[in-house]
């Protein structure tokens, strides 16, 4: 009796990710039309392949790849096929993968997320909980994130509102909340699509960690010396270095250097390809924009 119930909830827990990843599909296959420009993409062009790379990341068996490639979705502002896509993949089975949904909903200031993000409040994972919290404090409705911020401060909740019982307990165990403080907080720093991997790093003598960091702070420098100096990074021998210089390209938002970031498409490390795909999406539309202002 005992092992039909156990194969019972396998058969259960299999159908539930199966029956997400094929929402998620149709939630990417609709999105399309939605962007005619894109729809009108020949399949050559980078922006057309920046977007597979990504979507094949969304329906990705594996939710390491899942999870890096709604992280560069956050450098995507003011597009709704990125915020969909987001938005697809925050009802993740993986937890790592809702909260890289739920951080990168935030850093795209997706207003229109809002309910989705409140939703994720009640997350069974506190990792979960604290990204929505932050993308909530991030979009101005601070109201729910506070909630969460005094819980976690007085590991009680406040009328009724914020965590759920299970969250509580964990916030009661000071390892577990020393884990929490360094994983999400870390995963809110300037190169937020590497997270809590920088942070381990960072931690072993390596000067590398430093250098990224570097590099996220020359992004809005308009001495063209640290554009060169970025490009050079993105041949960088370590993987964190390339994708935060990748990260700093785009928030510098110089359509120019496109070439030099379409190059690392074929990046042997996942996550540069991924910051790669969506640093050519930003560029491309600023490029656009920029072409069709010269044209009036």
């Amino acid at each position: 009796m005992a092992s039909d119930m156990k194969a019972h909830f396998r058969h259960n827990r299999v159908c539930t990710r199966i029956h997400l990843r094929i929402a998620a599909f149709l939630v990417l296959s609709c999105v399309t039309p939605l962007i005619h420009a894109q729809a009108a993409d020949d399949i050559e062009t980078p922006t057309h392949k920046a977007w597979d790379i990504l979507q094949m990341a969304a329906v990705s068996k594996k939710a390491e790849e899942r999870t890096n490639g709604v992280r560069a979705l956050g450098l995507l502002r003011d597009n709704i096929r990125a915020r969909q896509m987001a938005e697809s993949v925050i009802a993740d089975p993986n937890p790592e993968v809702r909260a890289a949904a739920a951080t990168a909903l935030g850093q795209m200031h997706a207003r229109e997320s809002i309910p989705k993000l409140e939703n994720a409040l009640s997350d069974k994972k506190i990792r979960v909980v604290m990204a929505a919290a932050q993308s909530l404090r991030e979009l101005k409705d601070s109201k729910p994130a506070y909630s969460v911020y005094y819980d976690l401060l007085m590991g009680e909740r406040k009328s009724g509102d914020g965590l759920i019982e299970q969250q509580l307990d964990t916030l009661r165990n000071p390892k577990e909340l020393a884990k929490i403080g360094i994983s999400e907080g870390v995963g809110f720093v300037p190169f937020a699509g590497i997270g809590w991997d920088a942070y381990r790093t960072m931690h072993k003598k390596d000067p590398n960690p430093v250098r990224a960091i570097a590099a996220t702070y020359l992004a809005h420098d308009p001495d063209p010396a640290s554009a060169k100096a970025l490009v050079k990074a993105t041949n960088d021998k370590d993987w964190i270095v390339r994708a935060a210089a990748i990260e700093a390209i785009a928030q510098r938002g110089d359509p120019s250097l496109l070439p030099r970031v379409e190059n690392k498409f074929s990046d042997k490390h996942p996550k540069v390809r991924y910051s790669a795909a969506a640093a050519v999406l930003r560029l491309s539309a600023i490029e656009q924009i920029k072409t069709a202002k010269n044209a009036r």
